[in-house]
């Protein structure tokens, strides 16, 4: 790495390496083999100077006083949102009601962000790293969360937000970018779709492209999540953490993020890191080990995990390989059972794409996978509130009564 380059660019395809002062979205050579309905080659992976880091002396806690900004590539942190983004609360369960549990069950509520979910981890970087190169306008392709997330902290930050989604989104999310004032762009077709139109937008207008993966700060800001879970847990890593996946840059952010505090020599190995997705929408899991990737048609409930192309294919495939991952595939009626135990059960109220992390667990506990006294972590990304339509079979409204004690 050159002199006073705080990090570059990496190809995780080819390795090829590019400065930091380059805005860049893919690698130039490994994106010109790319190739429609494949997962695109030459997403870049930050790396940093870590000798450079260890060589300032610091310990854990001068790392977050800072705003953990030397592992971060951006220059001030007064450059970061003026709103509480991570820091989110980790609940720790040795039972469910009467019923003791064998481990010790984690469970990280990023719906305590902003905009109420884990996504505002990325927006939040995209958005400084923004404001530090002269950007005033930012798009993104969204089901939903990536889009009221960006336009949030926009409107935090003062900035444009363009947000291209499926026009079958959630309302309530559609509902919550237009109240931020973001401009919304519903686009007939696939979130893909939405996705291929926001990066020819991008190279037309000059826009800054907040998209997943193609964006690989979108990686960098999700790995915050990954600290504050080595500082919540006691400076010491998990047994597992179960994580929902769709494009897989938030499985990618928890590796890299854990990966940061190896390279620094906080942690000595990485958790089992377990890779969830729908059995509706699989194609990232199912792919892993194939020569030729086949896409199938995503239909699930779980729409901000709902992804036909897998834009961080490759990275999340390496990752899996390199640190021994797991996976696990779960239907949307373990979906929707697990939303309702979460609900019930601990009081958390989570959106389908976060359910099916505990889905996993759920599913690990039945196969009897989850040793005794082993500590289990759920990311859960998302409010409940997000999508009220795809739990409400699940809701049976009792009918009207006089008011009169005797009728209770």
């Amino acid at each position: 790495m050159q002199q006073n380059q705080k990090f570059l660019y990496q190809c995780i395809n080819c390795g090829a390496e590019y400065a930091d002062n380059e805005l860049i979205y893919l690698c130039y050579a490994c994106s010109k083999q790319n190739k429609p309905g494949e997962p695109p080659k030459g997403v870049l992976k930050v790396i940093y100077d870590y000798q450079a880091v260890k060589n300032k002396n610091l310990d854990f806690q001068n790392l977050k006083e800072n705003k953990f900004l030397d592992l971060l590539p951006i220059e001030k942190k007064e450059s970061l949102p003026n709103l509480r983004i991570g820091d989110t609360p980790l609940y720790t369960f040795t039972s469910f009601g009467n019923d003791k549990l064998p481990f010790k069950l984690h469970l990280k509520d990023d719906s305590q962000n902003p905009t109420f979910s884990f996504k505002d981890r990325a927006s939040a970087l995209v958005s400084a790293f923004a404001k530090e190169r002269g950007f005033d306008t930012i798009v993104t392709a969204s089901t939903g969360n990536a889009g009221s997330s960006l336009a949030g902290i926009c409107a935090a930050q003062g900035q444009k937000a363009i947000i291209m989604v499926p026009e079958s989104a959630p309302p309530a999310k559609l509902t919550q970018i237009m109240m931020y004032g973001a401009s919304i762009v519903p686009v007939k077709g696939t979130y893909d779709d939405a996705f291929d139109l926001s990066i020819a937008a991008t190279e037309r207008f000059g826009w800054y492209n907040r998209n997943t993966a193609y964006n690989p700060l979108t990686i960098e800001g999700k790995k915050t999540v990954a600290f504050e879970l080595f500082e919540q847990l006691g400076f010491r890593i998990p047994n597992r953490i179960f994580v929902p996946v769709g494009d897989g840059v938030i499985i990618s952010g928890v590796y890299k993020g854990f990966e940061d505090l190896i390279m620094l020599g906080f942690i000595n190995r990485m958790p089992i890191i377990v890779a969830v997705q729908s059995m509706g929408s699989d194609n990232l899991v199912r792919n892993l080990d194939k020569p030729v990737f086949e896409i199938k048609s995503s239909h699930t409930i779980a729409d901000s995990i709902a992804v036909d192309i897998p834009r961080n294919f490759f990275m999340t495939q390496q990752f899996l390989r390199q640190y021994r991952g797991e996976t696990i595939v779960v239907s949307d009626m373990e979906i929707l059972t697990a939303s309702s135990v979460l609900a019930s059960k601990t009081g958390i109220f989570a959106e389908p794409a976060a359910s099916a992390a505990f889905a996993g667990l759920m599913a690990y506990q039945q196969q009897e996978k989850l040793p005794a006294i082993s500590d289990n972590v759920v990311l859960l990304t998302g409010s409940g509130l997000k999508d009220l339509k795809s739990v409400s079979s699940m809701v049976i409204m009792p009918p009207s009564k006089f008011p009169d004690v005797r009728n209770i």
